[in-house]
């Protein structure tokens, strides 16, 4: 029950026009009592032969249906604002809290669960709370209204004729109780549905590249079953409790029509008044039938809502100190002292007690075997995660103590696996400045060798990439994620890997673009080939998330086993070992 009240938290900004909406249903529902009265009334008057007063009655009638009818729109017309506002809310609130949310999140999610939060969850409830709350509502006024003149025309047949109504509570309070966990359920395995149709779409190219359509579609079915089967126990319930709820006020018309009618055959009650009481008992009728329908709605909104809640409550794990300090003025200087990163969930610790310190302007390379954490270290300085030990430090403050979003700006990420949005060139060069010119982006992309092929496209820089990037080869989306992070003049620049997916040649003009670009600015380069190692000035070896050692080439050739095993056997085109400074000829450069 707390949770449908806080589900009801998201009208408070409407209340007004909730109240409005109120206000317009209870005067509709009045104009619908009013009318069998008067009905009543007429009939009456037929009977007795008075074609004036019939006049004035039909005329009243007319009257009170055309006033129902303007309320009833002008009701639906509030309540439809405020359902789509509430959506629009929701769905604001649900972006902004998935943005807020740290890295590590997003690590133990499925997108598609994610998706599915978004917009089944999210419709669910906005639906009830635009639709379904106003239909609990007008069928308890219809209730309430129609019993109040049942009683005023006969109250002891009114009497009767309401006996069924506690057990209509009863079961629906029952109904409720039992289909609830259901619909949760039922929620849960379309989300299910929706992450396995969100990665086979996502993955098409593994799977028409393995040829594992027809194992990919045995996958799906059996999640449609699990839909299916779940969504039929729910059915079922349904299917027994909503027609029961229905055939309950029957018993109380059968009673109406023969108590009713044995009480007009001894003249105790004019034809008037039981067919008035007769209208009112069928008004009944159809808001109890609904009540079922708007139980059910309500349910479904409150298992969707706690699974939006699971979303919302969440605190952001990284976010900006109460009283955030200035990035101070500075050429990058980062220090890492004792670092250590422990992944949620994981077994051990993905870095230990690194210390290290880059002075500003510097070129870092960071070698290491799979799973040394080269990655984990440069995430660290962005704030993509924070250390579970110890402290990162960019000139001289402690990044916790910065805004996360200040921080970042000062920083620029090249992956070795870049996204694209599926928007024009330009729009993805620019991401990183939104109010660049068209002679900035150009220079970014002429530094990051981009040009020519962009100027080969259809459109050039209005040229759209499609999803993820992927109408382009991976060496042209490398290329476009460096022009992007070039235009975004960073004061620290990371790159993963950045030139794993280009040719020799073209890898020959990307690396003098980033030597131009890395002048002034401290660099940290992920390397796997020994012609990227000889953009640094200096080398970090990590082994097992500890630092194994640091220094230059030729230091490390001497000092250190590990990174000579590197050179001899992990690192693809270097050309023989050598202790002296690495020449562009030798590699590849």
């Amino acid at each position: 029950m707390a949770l449908f009240w806080r589900l009801l938290g998201f009208l408070r900004p409407y209340r007004r026009s909730v109240v409005l909406s109120g206000v317009l249903a209870v005067a509709a529902m009045t104009m619908t009592v009013a009318i069998p009265w008067l009905t009543g009334q007429a009939i009456n008057q037929i009977h007795e032969g008075d074609k004036s007063g019939l006049r004035i009655l039909a005329a009243a009638v007319f009257g009170a249906g055309i006033l129902r009818l303007g309320l009833t729109v002008a009701r639906r017309l509030v309540a439809g604002r405020v359902s789509l506002a509430v959506e629009r809310d929701l769905r604001a609130s649900m972006y902004a809290h998935f943005q807020a949310l740290e890295l590590a999140f997003f690590d133990q999610q499925q997108t598609g669960q994610l998706m599915s939060r978004a917009t089944v969850d999210l419709q669910s409830v906005r639906f009830f709370l635009g639709y379904g709350l106003v239909f609990l509502i007008q069928s308890a006024l219809t209730i309430i209204l129609a019993s109040i003149a049942m009683f005023i025309v006969d109250p002891a047949l009114a009497a009767v004729s309401l006996l069924p109504v506690p057990f209509v509570i009863l079961i629906a309070n029952r109904y409720g109780r039992r289909s609830r966990p259901m619909l949760q359920e039922v929620q849960q395995r379309i989300a299910e549905l929706t992450a396995e149709v969100e990665e086979n779409v996502s993955g098409v190219r593994v799977v028409k590249a393995f040829a594992a359509e027809e194992r990919q579609q045995r996958r799906f079915e059996r999640q449609v079953r699990r839909v299916f089967e779940q969504s039929m126990r729910a059915t079922r319930v349904q299917a027994f409790y909503s027609p029961f709820i229905g055939f309950l006020p029957q018993l109380g018309l059968a009673a109406v029509l023969y108590v009713g009618g044995r009480q007009v055959i001894n003249g105790n009650l004019t034809i008037g008044g039981f067919s008035a009481f007769y209208t009112y008992l069928l008004m009944l009728i159809g808001p109890m039938r609904t009540l079922g329908m708007s139980l059910g709605l309500a349910q479904r909104a409150t298992a969707s809502g706690a699974r939006l809640y699971q979303i919302l409550d969440r605190e952001p794990q990284i976010a900006a100190p109460e009283q955030p300090v200035p990035l101070p003025a500075g050429d990058g200087r980062v220090e890492l002292r004792g670092a250590s990163l422990r992944y949620p969930a994981a077994l051990r610790e993905a870095l230990a007690d690194v210390t290290l310190t880059v002075p500003g302007g510097t070129t870092v390379a960071i070698v290491g075997a799979t799973g040394s954490g080269k990655t984990s270290l440069v995430q660290l300085i962005p704030r993509l995660y924070d250390v579970s030990g110890g402290a990162v430090l960019i000139d001289g403050v402690d990044v916790r103590e910065l805004d996360p979003t200040e921080l970042r700006q000062a920083i620029a990420v090249v992956n070795d696996d870049p996204f694209l949005f599926s928007a024009s060139v330009r729009d993805n060069i620019a991401y990183a400045r939104p109010n660049a010119t068209d002679d900035d982006v150009r220079t970014a992309a002429r530094r990051a060798q981009a040009t020519g092929f962009i100027e080969r496209l259809p459109d050039g820089y209005e040229t759209r990439v499609g999803e993820r990037g992927l109408t382009l080869s991976g060496g042209q989306r490398q290329r476009l994620a460096i022009a992007r992070a070039l235009l975004a003049d960073p004061r620290i620049l990371i790159l993963d890997d950045a030139t794993s997916s280009v040719d020799a040649s073209t890898e020959h003009q990307i690396k003098a673009a980033l030597r131009e670009a890395m002048a002034g600015r401290t660099t940290f380069i992920i390397a796997h080939r020994l012609s990227t190692i000889s953009l640094a000035d200096e080398i970090v070896v990590l082994d097992d998330g500890r630092l194994a050692a640091h220094g230059t080439h030729d230091e490390l050739l001497d000092q250190s086993p590990l990174y000579r095993d590197i050179v001899e056997k992990g690192l693809p085109d270097q050309v023989f070992l050598t202790r002296k400074p690495i020449e562009p000829e030798v590699a590849g450069l």
